[in-house]
Formats: C-alpha cells, sequence, structure tokens
C-alpha cells in the first residue's frame, strides 16, 4: 500500500489505537510515573512506541504487556478526543518529560506529536479510553471492540534515540503489528519467519559471501571469494550492457580537495556525512561522497559542442559517507560502498528522449537479474524550498511522468518531495515477500551545473546550459547484493552463483572420470567443484544444497560406464542421466537467457 494511500486508512487507525493500548500496558507494569512516554506512531505493516523506563525490558514483559493489551480488548471503551489549550495539556503530562517537549513544539506551530515538522495550523489535542490519555491528533477506531484481539502481536525491543538525536537519551522502543483479522496476523508473521530465514547478514556467512571487522571498522565491508565473484558476474554483465546502450565509462580518485566540495555545496550541505579532511602538502582533501563532482570536472576539461551531446559517463565509483553507527546494517547500510554511477549531459531538445532511454535501460538490467515487479515513486518541486527556472522543472517533470507512463510502471506522486535541486524517479523492485527495495534513482540536477557553470555551444553560436542526470542503477554494489540475497533467499540464478556445480563421486574409483568431467565443464567456462571428501553421499548432498549449489552431479560406475552424470538439482528434483555435453548446452541455455524474464 502506497504511503499516501495508508495514512488514515482502516488499518493505519487499527494500528495507531492498538499502539494507545500497548503504551496503557506499559503503564500498567511500571506505575506511579516510572514509565516516561513518548511517542507511538504506526509504521508501515505495525506500529511502535517509545518509552524511558526504569530497567531493560524482556521477553516476559512482552508477553505480559500482551496479556494486558487483550483484557483492555476484551472490553469495550470507546476513543474520545479532545481539543485543549497548552497549559491544559501540560498539566494532564505534568509528569511526562517528553510529553511535555512534544506540547512545546505543537505550542510552537514547528513540530506535531510525533516530532515532525509541521506547516498547517496546530491544534492541540488529546485522545483517551479507559484511564488512558495520549497527546494525539488521531485519527482512530472507535473503540477497542474494533481491534481484535487474536490479530496483534508484540514482535521485539530495539533501542531509539529521542527525536533520533544520539546526543538525547536512549530510549527503549517496542515494535508491534495488528491486523484486521487473525488469518492476516498469521501470513504476516509467516512472512517475517521466511525473512529472517533469507536475512542476508546471516546467509553471507552462511554462504561465505562477505564479513565485517571492528579491526578494520565499522560499515566496511570485505568481499570474500564467493560475494566477489557475484559482484564481478553482476558487474560484467552491467559493463557489457552499459557499452551496447551508448555509455562511456571513466575513473575518477577516492579525495579531492576541499575547494571541489566547497564549489559543490557538499562542505555546505552536506559536511556532516563527509569524513574530516586529510591534510596533505598544507591543503585540506576530503575522502569522496559522490562521484558527480568529478563527472562536472571531465566535462570542463574541454569546450563542449551540442555536436558531442548527449554524454553517457558511467563509473563503478568507491565512495565514503560517515553513517551513525545506530543505522549501520549488514551491507545495506554501510560506510564504504561502490556505486554503478553514471551523469547524462544533454541538451533540453534531447532530454525527453534520454528519459525515456535511462528508464528502460534500468528496467532492462534490473529484469536481467530475474526482478519482474516495480513501483516508482516521481518526487516533485517543493516552491517554497526550490527556487529557480520553473520552466526547467516543469519540462523535467512532465518528462519523467511521460517515461513513466510510457513504460507502463506503476507510479506514485511524492508531491513536494523532490530535493531543492532537482525532481526524481525512485524504482523500487518488490521482491519475493513483497517488500520494496529502492535501487535505481533517476534524478535531476540543475545546481551543479549551475554552480561549476557548465555549458555547451549550441547551433546558434551561443553558450547554453546542460540538462544534467544522475543515474544510480542497482544504487551500490554492496547494498544490491544484500538485495539479491534477501530475494534469492541465497540462491542465486545459475549465472550468478558462485559454484554453479558440484560433482559427487559415490566411490574413490569414480574420482578420476569425476575429475575429467571437472575439466571438460571448467573448460566450458561452468564454476564446479568436486566432492572427494570421504563422506557418505547423502551428506555431501545435503551439504551442497545447504550452500544452495544449483547442480549436484552424482557419478557412480553405472554413470561412468555410460559416460554420463546424474543431475540433482537444489530444489530437490532428481534429472535423468545425462551426457556432459548435453548438460553444457542445458547450461548455456540458462546462461544465454537469463535475462529473458
Amino acid at each position: 500500500m502506497a504511503k499516501d494511500n495508508y495514512l488514515g486508512s482502516e488499518l493505519w487507525r487499527i494500528r495507531h489505537s492498538t499502539a494507545h493500548v500497548m503504551a496503557q500496558a506499559v503503564r500498567d507494569i511500571f506505575p506511579e510515573g516510572a514509565a516516561k512516554i513518548a511517542i507511538g506512531p504506526p509504521i508501515a505493516d505495525g506500529f511502535y512506541y517509545d518509552f524511558d523506563l526504569p530497567r531493560p525490558l524482556t521477553p516476559a514483559d512482552l508477553e505480559e504487556i500482551e496479556k494486558r493489551m487483550r483484557k483492555v480488548l476484551s472490553e469495550e471503551h470507546e476513543f474520545i478526543r479532545r481539543e485543549l489549550s497548552a497549559d491544559e495539556a501540560r498539566e494532564i503530562f505534568k509528569d511526562q518529560t517528553y510529553k511535555q517537549d512534544l506540547i512545546a513544539g505543537l505550542e510552537a506551530g514547528g513540530f506535531d506529536e510525533y516530532g515532525e515538522p509541521i506547516e498547517e495550523d496546530t491544534v492541540i489535542s488529546t485522545y483517551s479510553h479507559d484511564d488512558f490519555v495520549d497527546l494525539c491528533r488521531g485519527p482512530h477506531v472507535g473503540s477497542t471492540k474494533d481491534l481484535n484481539p487474536k490479530a496483534i502481536k508484540l514482535l521485539n525491543v530495539a533501542g531509539a534515540y529521542w527525536r533520533g538525536d544520539e546526543r538525547n537519551p536512549m530510549l527503549q522502543r517496542i515494535y508491534g503489528t495488528a491486523w484486521r483479522t487473525e488469518q492476516e496476523l498469521n501470513k504476516y508473521l509467516h512472512k517475517l519467519e521466511e525473512a529472517k530465514k533469507r536475512d542476508h547478514r546471516r546467509l553471507g556467512k552462511d554462504l561465505d559471501l562477505y564479513s565485517t571487522n571492528p579491526d578494520i571498522g565499522s560499515g566496511l565491508v570485505l568481499w570474500h571469494p564467493n560475494g566477489a565473484y557475484v559482484r564481478y558476474k553482476a558487474e560484467q554483465y552491467c559493463m557489457d550492457e552499459h557499452l551496447k546502450n551508448g555509455y562511456e565509462f571513466v575513473y575518477t580518485p577516492h579525495i579531492g580537495k576541499a575547494q571541489l566540495w566547497e564549489t559543490s555545496g557538499h562542505l555546505t550541505w552536506y559536511d556532516e556525512y563527509m569524513y574530516s579532511a586529510l591534510d596533505i602538502d598544507g591543503d585540506p582533501y576530503f575522502l569522496k561522497p559522490m562521484n558527480c563532482p568529478f563527472h562536472i570536472m571531465i566535462y570542463k576539461n574541454s569546450l563542449r559542442s551540442y555536436r558531442d551531446l548527449p554524454l553517457r559517463w558511467a563509473e563503478w565509483g568507491t565512495v565514503y559517507r560517515y553513517e551513525r553507527s545506530g543505522v549501520l546494517h549488514g551491507m545495506l547500510r554501510v560506510r564504504g560502498f561502490t556505486q554503478d554511477d553514471a551523469h547524462i549531459f544533454c541538451s533540453p531538445e534531447q532530454m525527453p528522449d534520454e528519459i525515456d532511454r535511462v528508464l528502460n535501460f534500468c528496467l532492462h538490467i534490473l529484469r536481467g537479474f530475474g526482478m519482474k515487479e516495480f513501483h516508482a515513486y516521481l518526487a516533485t518541486r517543493d516552491p517554497d524550498k526550490s527556487p529557480g527556472d520553473s520552466e526547467r522543472w516543469d519540462d523535467a517533470t512532465e518528462a519523467l511522468r511521460a517515461a513513466l507512463e510510457r513504460a507502463q510502471l506503476p507510479f506514485d506522486i511524492d508531491e513536494g518531495g523532490a530535493a531543492f535541486y532537482g525532481p526524481k524517479i525512485d524504482l523500487k523492485m518488490i521482491d519475493a515477500l513483497d517488500r520494496e527495495w529502492q535501487l535505481s534513482t533517476i534524478q535531476f540536477d540543475f545546481n551543479l551545473p549551475d554552480r561549476f557553470d557548465l555549458t555547451y555551444i549550441a547551433e546558434d553560436g551561443k553558450q547554453h546550459r546542460p540538462y544534467m542526470i544522475h543515474r544510480a542503477l542497482l544504487g551500490s554494489m554492496e547494498r544490491f547484493m544484500g538485495v539479491l540475497v534477501e530475494h534469492y533467499g541465497g540462491a542465486f540464478p545459475f549465472w550468478l552463483a558462485p559454484t554453479q556445480a558440484v560433482l559427487i563421486p559415490i566411490t574413490d574409483r569414480n574420482l578420476p572420470y569425476v575429475e575429467k568431467a571437472a575439466e571438460q565443464l571448467r573448460e566450458n567456462g561452468i564454476r564446479v567443484k568436486v566432492d572427494s571428501r570421504t563422506d557418505r553421499m547423502g551428506a555431501k548432498i545435503r551439504d551442497a544444497e545447504k550452500l544452495k549449489i544449483p547442480y549436484m552431479l552424482v557419478v557412480g560406475d553405472r554413470e561412468e560406464e555410460a559416460g554420463t552424470v546424474a543431475p540433482r538439482l537444489r530444489t530437490g528434483d532428481q534429472l535423468d542421466p545425462i551426457s556432459i555435453e548435453e548438460l553444457l548446452v542445458r547450461m548455456s541455455e540458462e546462461i544465454k537467457n537469463h535475462d529473458q524474464v
């Protein structure tokens, strides 16, 4: 469900109301004002509530909280709304530090009860049920009878800084979920269990794909041979397709002088995500957080004519960003990562065709990885935050919208959600568990061409400003690897698998034949291993299945005599014995047609 459609929906109100019931239960476990209550909004698929408590919560506490919640839900308590003044609100919540903070924000008109910036006229209101009152603007269900006690579940406890600022107190955040029916809840819980099985951090270790090490630094990934091979094949495929699609490759340094980042504006607007300066010969240098200023300097190295455009420059460029330690997450959120970055410089006349081209190229590549379902978001201008030429904004936004429509992609409009420098498309892939993953971004930039004074000589002989389009396709190789692992549950498509086949001799006397078969497969580009251990065949097959190897090729006396192998797939399917030549044809077809989805 799209965010705008979710806000205020029936499920949103169910979860919002359930969060209030949970806060009531927590308060009752920690009486006499011991529980300080912060915020408790609905979120995608559930809700959370933050608390400042005298001790850490335990699994037994969650069970007790759920028990108390179900008791409240078995009764009928109406959710009653009341509007009141800031002074009245302060009196009601006189023992609640965080509510007092929120009331101050509401009174000033700057923040809502969740601490989010607001612009509309502020109304302070509370909702009450039973003997519990909370600062809230709603909406809620009519009463606790509208909540199904068999369709709620508390999931886990995590830490969260008040207002997301690590300088503030650390709170305990209880996550929960609520649905209309018990069947919906069970379906969701099953999806959560499946997500745990697919967690790229667990599978990354099980399949020996990558690791991190505190001696190296948080958020810095070590690619092991298995993971590195998947990355190599992914990059090889993407690079070949880039060349077919009219891109050229560039390479740029990992550091640049402070002056470069001052011109780009990063030292003004992005400095909290940049690492500290390096002193080199008395000049400050910075690790690059982005590749774009370097591509711009390549553009400026020559006088550009309209005949040169469009320019499509791509780079697998490693960048470094200081992410807070609390948000680092496996390969999905790191501090050093390689972006498959591209920048397109074109004339206004070329711009609509280039947008069509780049969107279709993104879809082509992602489909090549077996991704079939997508949802896009078009972020448009906020006039108050995006000064400048409105005509350029309108033209760019319309080109993005038209490209999405021609591609027949479902998309939502994120009104006013664009950055100050241009509208964009965010392309999200929907994975095997119906989760959305942000991958490709197509982003206009009207800021950097102005800051760096980019020009080209047009047909009229005058200097004109080119359009500049940022394009990240996979996003970053680290994050894309994490997405791939979770989408496929570690069972990579045949063409990407680090080991495509394992040969398993039934007895040692079959080993010479097996080694010869392995050599033939390797000569034809198949990544194969021989399991010559003395373990029983069943154990070897189980180990290969755990490693999610696509083909297990069993060889006994009968297969050796017939010049065949007996293929078993990781799915458990058993194929008829087949010659190596026939097997190679089958494998070659799988590799050749991997992008035919």
